[in-house]
């Protein structure tokens, strides 16, 4: 019968018989009843000068590295100072700050879990599908991404909206502006000041809601047809796909937990206030994973394309003719009235060859559609 770990009398004696008696090891466990793995054990273990050599081990874990108190309290006044962030972007943070010591991210969430700062996340209720290809992002202003931040109700009874800009390599917020007014020309002044200030990028990505999309061929809206006079390409998404913006829809994220930490706002001034302030430590304080533990302002620089206004004629390919559109958005052929787009009402589109069938149709660099000659039909192409 196989021995019972806590009766040491019945290990003293196999290790008298192999020792003493002279067994080999093979039959000292045949008659004990027991492994060779188990009598090597208790023969590596016997000490001639410790009683207690063959006696019951504690199983409790040791901690040879045990943290020390003041790292603690820092790791605590951390997180209760930064709430919102968790053990890797609050390691990061003291790293960047050169403080020596800093344990590894696993421990400094046991930290916050035993000091009962950890909160379980709910789990995901959807899974990502496979994404939209958009233009790769491989430098800062490469691409930007424009969206409002749903609404939320002011105490006064008015719903705000937040219009948030970023970039997409750096993760930087160029802008978090608060209106009740979400509105072409709030949108358009908005990147007026963020252009003038930061340059431009080459896209702005976004969904497919207003002011950044319209009806009629390519989504054109008044917004997006200004953005090309700028030399900017509108990109957006797949309707009803914001994970294709899942960089700025994460921030959108924290932005929200964040709000949830403060009461309702009285008025624009004191939203805008506190936007700037959370801004402020979102780009030059909180260490962002994505980028190795960096601060998207350290990332980010200036874009080397200057604004200068929207242009007033727009770049046409060589045999190209011009067409202007209708008030009502629309083109004729052969006094057929074919729609376009009420965004390009009053604008000069070109029209070029394509083949013996159909025409290309475009706005500057941006070809919109297709038109098919023989059937007297728009060809779109989103």
């Amino acid at each position: 019968m196989p021995w019972l770990e806590t009766v040491t009398m019945q290990r003293m004696q196999f290790v008298m018989a192999c020792l003493v008696d002279g067994l080999s090891v093979s039959d000292a466990c045949r008659r004990f009843n027991i492994s060779r793995k188990t009598g090597y054990k208790w023969l590596a273990r016997f000490s001639g000068e410790d009683v207690n050599s063959l006696a019951d081990r504690s199983r409790a874990r040791h901690h040879q590295n045990t943290i020390p108190e003041s790292m603690v309290q820092l790791l605590l006044k951390t997180k209760k100072q930064y709430m919102l962030w968790g053990p890797e972007k609050i390691r990061q943070y003291l790293l960047n700050l050169d403080t020596p010591g800093v344990p590894a991210a696993s421990t400094v969430g046991q930290i916050f879990k035993s000091h009962g700062l950890v909160k379980a996340r709910p789990p995901a209720r959807f899974k990502p599908t496979q994404p939209h290809v958009l233009y790769e992002v491989k430098e800062p202003n490469d691409v930007w991404s424009a969206d409002f931040k749903g609404k939320f109700k002011h105490a006064n009874g008015k719903w705000c909206y937040p219009l948030t800009l970023t970039d997409n390599c750096s993760r930087i917020i160029l802008a978090s502006e608060a209106t009740y007014s979400p509105n072409n020309a709030f949108v358009v002044s908005c990147l007026e000041r963020i252009f003038i200030e930061n340059g431009m990028p080459q896209l702005l990505r976004t969904d497919n809601g207003a002011p950044f999309a319209g009806h009629g061929v390519w989504g054109l809206s008044v917004m997006s047809v200004w953005l090309l006079k700028c030399g900017i390409i509108p990109e957006r998404i797949r309707p009803g796909k914001p994970t294709e913006n899942g960089r700025h829809e994460r921030m959108h994220r924290t932005m929200k937990e964040a709000l949830n930490q403060h009461c309702s706002f009285s008025s624009l001034e004191e939203q805008q206030q506190w936007f700037d302030r959370w801004r402020k430590e979102f780009n030059e304080i909180r260490p962002h994973k994505a980028l190795q533990g960096k601060t998207p302002a350290s990332v980010w620089k200036p874009s080397e394309r200057q604004f200068t206004g929207p242009r007033t004629e727009m770049p046409v390919p060589d045999n190209a003719r011009m067409l202007r559109v209708a008030q009502r958005g629309d083109l004729w052929f052969n006094s057929t009235r074919i729609f376009l787009s009420e965004a390009l009402r009053n604008e000069w589109v070109w029209m070029k060859p394509l083949n013996e069938q159909c025409d290309e149709i475009g706005f500057g660099e941006l070809i919109l559609a297709h038109y098919d000659r023989i059937n007297h039909r728009i060809l779109r192409l989103d």
